[in-house]
Order: C-alpha cells, then sequence, then structure tokens
C-alpha cells in the first residue's frame, strides 16, 4: 500500500487537490515525530488560517482507523502514525515475493533515454579523471533501464582530431609495431608526450601532425590503417576496465562517425540564418543570450566539437526518437552544452529542451593533477588495482581462512572505487583517499557489503522465513521496514535529479539500520517462533534490498567476508 496516497486521499484540505497533498506528504527525520508528517505551511495561503491552526483542525477531522492510527497536531505539522504490524508485514512480503525486481517499475515504458557517459579518447590514457563520468553514466543507465526506461548507452569516443596526426608522425619516428602491441594504451601515451616534448624543441612537427591527420581525413590507406589500430588498441584496454566495472554500451560511435554528417547540419544553419562569419569563421552569434558565439567552422574550415555534437544530437533524435538525451560530462563544459542546446533550439528543434547536460565535479588523487602531454598521468587501471591490493590485505588479516581470497578482494577493490565516486553528490569535486574508500566501519561500499556477508551468514545459519507474521514490532525492527520501504521512492527520486548517490547513501543508511537491528535483538536466538522467523524475514528482504542497490551502482556483493 502507498501509505502517502492513503493518507492524502482521507484529509479535505481547501483548495489542494489529493495529487498536491501527496507531494507535500513526508518522512520525519525522526520517528518519534510521527511516521508520516503533513506540512501545513502551504495551506495558510488558501486557508486563511496560520499554520498551527490549520494542523490542529485537519488533525482533530482525520479518521483514524486500522491503517492510520492517529494524527496529532505538532508546531504547524501534522504527524500520522501507520500500524506497524501491517507496515511490516505488507513492506516484507512486496520486497521477499518481487526480490531482484523490488524498487524496479514500468513508469519510463516506451520513453527511450540516451545516455552519453565515459566518452574515452582513442589512444589516450584512461585516466582517474574518466572515473565520474564512467561510473555515474553506468548507474544512470542501469537506474532507467530498471525504472522501465528503454535505454541506450553511449560512449562517444574522441576518435577524431589532430592527435592522430601527432600520433601517426611519433610513431613513424619512434615507434615499433612490437612495442605498442606489448604496450598497448601505455606505449602510445608515450609517443604522444615524446611528440609533444619534441615539438616544443621543433615546432615543425606539429606542421606534419597536421598533415598526417589530412591524410586520415583523405582515406589514405596507410594513415587509416594506422588509426585503426590504434583504435583497436584503445578498446582492448579500456574493455577490460569497463569490465572491472560492471560497465556496458549499446553504441561506441564517436566524433568520426558524424564526419559525412556534419554539412547538413551547416547547410540548414545557413539556410535559417544563423551562420555568420567572424574572422574567417562560421559562428552562430549568442549574444542576445548572454553567451559568447558558437564556433561551428574554423577559419581553415575545420569543424569543432560542436559541429560534431550538433550533427550527433540531430542522429540520435532521428534514431532513436528520444523521450530524453543525457551528456554525463564534467561541470567545465557548461557552457559548451549551454551554448550547442541554444542552437538546436534557434534551429527550431522543439526537442532541444530534452537534452540534459548531467554535470559532475573533478575526481583526483592526494598526489595532486595530472597532464596528459607532460605524461603526468594516473591510469584507472592503476587506482582499481591497488584498491584490491589493499582490500586483499585488509581481508586477509580480518578472514585469514577465507576462501577465494582474492576474488572477494576484486569485488570489494573495485566496488570501493565505484562508491567513492557516488556518495556524494555529482558536482561536488572529490579527492580520491584508498584509506577512505577502504574503510570497513564507514560511509563505504565495504561497510554496506560487510552488512550484506553478515545478513547471509544469518540466513545461513537460520534458513529463510518462509511464514512470519509480526506481532510486536520494536523501534530497532521498525527503522529497518521504513527504510525497505522506502528504496523504490529513493531510486525514483535518483533517477529525477540525475543523483546516483541517493542510491549509495540509502545503502549505507539501511546498512546502518539494519545493524543497530542485529547487535540490540537477537535474530538466530528470539524469544519465541514467531519473532525468530519474523527477523529472518527482516534479514532476508534487507540482503535483497541491499544487492538491488549496489547492482544499480555496479557493485557486486560477496558472500563472506
Amino acid at each position: 500500500m502507498d501509505f502517502k496516497k492513503y493518507i492524502a486521499s482521507r484529509i479535505k484540505a481547501e483548495g489542494l487537490s489529493e495529487e498536491e497533498l501527496c507531494s507535500l506528504i513526508a518522512v520525519p527525520p525522526n520517528t518519534e515525530m510521527g511516521d508520516y508528517a503533513l506540512p501545513c505551511f502551504r495551506l495558510a495561503k488558501t486557508m486563511r488560517k496560520p499554520p498551527a491552526a490549520i494542523a490542529e483542525e485537519l488533525a482533530a477531522a482525520y479518521p483514524a482507523d486500522e491503517i492510520v492510527t492517529g494524527a496529532q497536531a505538532v508546531n504547524g505539522y501534522v504527524n500520522f502514525r501507520i500500524d506497524r504490524a501491517l507496515w511490516s508485514e505488507q513492506t516484507l512480503r512486496r520486497v521477499l515475493s518481487e526480490r531482484e525486481a523490488y524498487g524496479s517499475s514500468d513508469e519510463g515504458k516506451g520513453k527511450t533515454v540516451c545516455i552519453e557517459y565515459s566518452s574515452v579518447n582513442i589512444a589516450k590514457p584512461f585516466h582517474i579523471g574518466h572515473l565520474s563520468s564512467t561510473v555515474i553514466g553506468s548507474a544512470l543507465y542501469k537506474l532507467h533501464k530498471f525504472l522501465g526506461y528503454p535505454s541506450v548507452a553511449i560512449n562517444h569516443l574522441g576518435d577524431y582530431g589532430t592527435q592522430f596526426g601527432k600520433l601517426i608522425s611519433a610513431y613513424k619516428r619512434w615507434g615499433s609495431r612490437e612495442e605498442i602491441e606489448k604496450g598497448g594504451l601505455r606505449a602510445l601515451n608515450a609517443l604522444y608526450v615524446r611528440f609533444h616534448e619534441e615539438a616544443e624543441r621543433d615546432p615543425s612537427l606539429n606542421d606534419e601532425a597536421r598533415h598526417f591527420f589530412k591524410k586520415i581525413e583523405e582515406k589514405d590507406e596507410e594513415s587509416v590503417a594506422l588509426f585503426e589500430w590504434f583504435k583497436q588498441l584503445t578498446l582492448k584496454d579500456v574493455g577490460r576496465i569497463y569490465d572491472l566495472l560492471d560497465v556496458h554500451f549499446d553504441s561506441w560511435a564517436g566524433e568520426s562517425f558524424y564526419i559525412d554528417k556534419m554539412q547538413p547540419v551547416i547547410d540548414e544553419l545557413k539556410e535559417k540564418g544563423l551562420l555568420v562569419e567572424s574572422e574567417g569563421a562560421q559562428i552562430v552569434d549568442l549574444s542576445a543570450y548572454d553567451m559568447p558565439p558558437c564556433l561551428v567552422l574554423r577559419s581553415d574550415g575545420a569543424s569543432l566539437y560542436a559541429t560534431r555534437d550538433l550533427a550527433a544530437a540531430i542522429y540520435r533524435k532521428q534514431t532513436y526518437d528520444f523521450y530524453k538525451s543525457l551528456y554525463v560530462v564534467a561541470y567545465q563544459q557548461n557552457l559548451h552544452f549551454r551554448q550547442f542546446f541554444k542552437v538546436l533550439e534557434l534551429m527550431g528543434k522543439e526537442w532541444a529542451k530534452d537534452l540534459v547536460h548531467v554535470a559532475y565535479g573533478m575526481v583526483s588523487l592526494e598526489e595532486g593533477s595530472m597532464s596528459t602531454r607532460k605524461g603526468r598521468v594516473v591510469y584507472l587501471e592503476d587506482v582499481i588495482d591497488k584498491c584490491v591490493e589493499k582490500a586483499l590485505a585488509i581481508i586477509t588479516e580480518k578472514n585469514p581462512s577465507l576462501e577465494n581470497k582474492e576474488e572477494t578482494a576484486k569485488t570489494v577493490g573495485v566496488g570501493a572505487v565505484i562508491f567513492g565516486a557516488l556518495y556524494n553528490n555529482k558536482i561536488k569535486d572529490i579527492t580520491f583517499s584508498y584509506d577512505k574508500v577502504l574503510n570497513f566501519e564507514g560511509e563505504t561500499s565495504c561497510y554496506v557489503q560487510y552488512t550484506c556477508a553478515r545478513a547471509h551468514s544469518v540466513l545461513e545459519k537460520g534458513g529463510s522465513a518462509r511464514a512470519y507474521a509480526a506481532k510486536e514490532v520494536c523501534p530497532q525492527e521498525f527503522e529497518v521496514v521504513k527504510q525497505l520501504a522506502e528504496f523504490p521512492a529513493t531510486c525514483h527520486d535518483a533517477l529525477e535529479k540525475y543523483e546516483p548517490c541517493f542510491i549509495a547513501r540509502y545503502c549505507v543508511d539501511l546498512a546502518q539500520k539494519f545493524n543497530k537491528f542485529y547487535f540490540d535483538c537477537s535474530i538466530l536466538n528470539a524469544e519465541d517462533e514467531q519473532t525468530r522467523a519474523f527477523r529472518l524475514a527482516l534479514t532476508e528482504a534487507t540482503l535483497v534490498t541491499l544487492k538491488n542497490g549496489l547492482g544499480l551502482l555496479g557493485i557486486g556483493v560477496p558472500e563472506k567476508m
């Protein structure tokens, strides 16, 4: 039962519909204040009374029954109490019947969502800076699918530009096929770094790089073959990391895919009188919207990011007819997205309103900043490997006899990397700390995974409760029940706000409440069989829900730790 809707349907408040009342009803931060609360401040204007007087009037008129056992006015709020046994039984029944589907819905049926994330650059390192885009985008992809949205995960590869001319130049001068095959992305990056070092002393190398990139554009056989080889090496390397992170894509159409799709966009801009010349370049003037001009073509006729993004957006609308199209890209690109969204709007694309820039903060390590050109790079794979290594050391110390320690450490270490990037609001800059993300007693995935292992151990010893009934529900049990009941709403809110951190924090909150219940209430040695069965069911429901939550983030759950 949706208790909020039930409460709202029985409130008679002048000037507010049942839907509006339902949106106002919230869960108080403290259970002592009630299970649900209606703030009456919004009602003061329509009912022409002070909020406290309205609260008193509504509480007095509310018909208590076997579901809502009472309504009380406190400081301008009406606090409602739900029958705990009823709430508990209904919640557990739903979780244990729906299991892996608990929290899911079909709200997105027929509404396709495109999500662009990760978007690595060919022949450049997959570094710590890519972490947020990759795991936020992946979590949003999983979340949209969980709530019924047909979803398209897009890796908009950076596979076009002069840097590939630089790589060909560097490879032909200093590289060998054997070295590159052996070293993969790192060997390619070493060539890229060396090119920039040499070009500082000999600027003519930049002309050579432009020459080789032009040869790629002209479909020169040797240059294209080298470019495709670099591309395959990159995808092989990053594919291994994506597998570790449980990240998947439906489309790998990168910048080069749109090269033959840009001219129609340029022609349309010209036809609609939007493209004007400025110092030899072609721009869309956005001064009327307090923005600098959107550069579409450089003075030499070369395209830019904006040109390719315009073509990509139009292609995606034609191909997928999306309901929403999300771009999970760092906040430094805010202006770019504002510009290109506005250009589409000026072109008469009414669906431009359905484009969303999901901006996020930067991730750095405690050691400091990076520079790809200068070779100061922190590879994401190295960060993952170090987390796995540290997790193995901790697990070995805590449980030296544990079977499959290496596999468990891998699950814990990878989970720590993902959770560390997802626990805070996405817009916050993050300084990644190994000690912090691997703290088994902190607000971490390790803590949540350990809680799952504890729940699994209880169920292994006590078995699943197939027949249970709530009799007297104690406060510790009820806190877990209430948290379980909030999971579907949390999933919905996380999707609405594009905030995977809602799921991460929910998991920590549920784990904390379960652990308090675990330590305060005997499960296997409960005072009677009915209580034992109920507590086993509560344990199983917690494990199911935590697995679902962590799964949406791309984090696995070991059975033992």
